[in-house]
C-alpha cells in the first residue's frame, strides 16, 4: 500500500508541472448529448497476489515472484459526462494465486472481477479541456463483486487507480492502467490454511495493465461561444455607426448652409446619392473552426450583401485567426478557410462570385480578448 501511495505522490507532482499549459487553451464546453463520448477498452493485466493466508509467513513482497503473479484480460464501456467525470464498468479476468505457499502450481486459481468505476480526469480538471492533450491523468475508485472460480467463493471488492492515455488520435488512446484491489478475507474460501488458525485481515492485489482506447461517436467538447465578447464587439460596431452617422449629420447641415448663402441655381433634376458603407461585420468562429459559431451573424452580412446587390458595390471578406493558439502556417491555412467559408455564404445570398475578393490575414491580435480575432469580416470596398 505505501508503494502505492508513493506512485500517487510522485503522478501528482507530475501533474503540477503539466498544469503549466497555455491558459489560452483552457475554455468551458458545451455537454453533449447521452450517446457522446462513449468509450470501449481493452488490456492485457498484469497482477501481483497478496493473501491473508501468508500473514507472518515471510514470503517475499516482490509483485515478480511466480507465487504471486498472475496474467489476464481486462475490458471496460464507458461514458464521460463532462470532460472531467466519468464512468466505466470493467471486467476483469485471468489466472491467479491465492498465496498459499511459496509453490506456483499450488496457489494457482481462476477468478474473475466485475465493478463500477468512478473516474476523474484531473488533467482537464486542472488544466482546462483540451482536445489534442497527448496524456490525461486520470485517477478512478470502484466497487463491484470478485469470484474466485476455483473454489466458488465470492467476496465485495473495492479499488482504487491511475488510468494514464496516452492519445494516438481523435478516435484511439494507448492506456497504463495501475490499480489496487481489496476485498474480504474469505476470498480463497478458507477459514484456516495448512493448519494455521488465520487473523483477520483482507487479501488484495495489485495489477498493471496495457491496451487501447476507442472512442465512439462524438469524441470531443464544443466550446461554449463567448456572448458577452460577442455582445461588446457589436456594441463597438455600433459605437462605430452612430460616429460616421454624426459625421453624416454634420457634413448634411455644412452642405445646406453652403447652399443656402449660394444663389439659386436654376432647376435641375435631382439624383440619388448613394450612402456609402464602409464599417465592416463581423462574422465569429470557434477555436481552430471554420464552422460559423452564430448563425445569427449572418443577419447582418445579408443586410450588407443586399445593399451590395442594389448598388453594384464589390464586397471584400478578410479571415483571420488568432496569433495566441497555432502556428503560423496553421493560422494562415484557417484564415484563409473562414474567408472562404463567409464569401460561400455571400454566394448563396445571391453576390455574383466576380464582386467578392477575399484575402486571408492568418493570426493576429487586433482585438483584445485574443479570441475576439477568430472571425472573418466583410465589407464593401467600392
Amino acid at each position: 500500500m505505501k508503494k502505492f501511495l508513493i506512485v500517487l505522490a510522485l503522478a501528482s507532482v507530475s501533474l503540477t508541472s503539466m498544469a503549466q499549459e497555455d491558459p489560452t487553451l483552457k475554455y468551458s464546453v458545451a455537454t453533449n448529448s447521452f450517446w457522446s463520448n462513449w468509450f470501449l477498452q481493452g488490456n492485457f493485466a498484469y497482477t501481483a497476489f497478496y493473501s491473508n493466508e501468508e500473514k507472518h509467513e515471510g514470503f517475499s513482497k516482490s509483485p515478480l515472484k511466480d507465487f504471486r503473479r498472475g496474467l489476464g484480460f481486462s475490458v471496460a464501456i464507458g461514458k464521460w459526462f463532462t470532460p472531467g467525470i466519468g464512468l466505466r464498468t470493467k471486467f476483469n479476468a485471468m489466472d491467479g494465486k491465492s498465496v498459499l505457499t511459496t509453490n506456483a502450481d499450488v496457489n494457482k486459481i481462476k477468478y474473475w472481477n466485475l465493478q463500477e468505476q468512478a473516474l476523474l480526469n484531473l488533467s482537464n480538471l486542472l488544466c482546462g479541456y483540451n482536445e489534442t492533450r497527448v496524456w490525461n491523468f486520470i485517477p478512478y475508485f470502484g466497487v463491484g463483486i470478485a469470484r474466485n472460480c476455483s473454489y466458488n467463493t465470492y467476496e465485495l471488492v473495492g479499488s482504487a487507480g491511475i488510468l494514464n492515455t496516452f492519445r494516438v488520435s481523435k478516435r484511439v488512446a494507448i492506456n497504463l492502467d495501475l490499480g489496487y484491489n481489496l476485498c474480504g478475507d474469505d476470498f480463497e474460501g478458507m477459514e484456516y490454511a495448512w493448519g494455521r488458525n488465520l487473523d483477520a485481515a483482507h487479501d488484495r492485489w495489485f495489477t498493471a495493465e496495457v491496451g487501447l482506447t476507442l472512442n465512439l461517436g462524438t469524441a470531443t467538447w464544443n466550446k461554449v461561444p463567448d456572448v458577452d465578447a460577442i455582445k461588446a464587439l457589436s456594441q463597438s460596431q455600433i459605437d462605430a455607426l452612430k460616429a460616421q452617422l454624426a459625421d453624416a449629420n454634420a457634413e448634411n447641415d455644412r452642405l445646406k448652409n453652403m447652399l443656402a448663402n449660394q444663389p439659386k441655381p436654376e432647376p435641375v433634376v435631382p439624383q440619388s446619392v448613394k450612402e456609402f458603407i464602409t464599417t465592416p461585420v463581423s462574422v465569429f468562429f470557434n477555436l481552430d473552426k471554420t464552422e460559423i459559431a452564430e448563425l445569427k451573424d449572418l443577419v447582418n452580412v445579408q443586410a450588407l450583401a443586399k445593399y451590395a446587390i442594389e448598388n453594384n458595390n464589390n464586397l471584400l471578406v478578410t479571415g483571420y485567426a488568432d496569433s495566441a493558439t497555432g502556428s503560423a502556417p496553421h493560422n494562415q491555412v484557417l484564415s484563409e478557410k473562414r474567408a472562404k467559408r463567409v464569401a460561400d455564404e455571400l454566394v448563396k445570398m445571391g453576390v455574383a462570385e466576380s464582386r467578392i475578393s477575399q484575402e486571408a490575414k492568418g493570426g493576429v491580435d487586433i482585438l483584445s480578448p485574443i479570441s475576439y480575432n477568430r472571425r472573418a469580416t466583410v465589407q464593401i470596398t467600392e
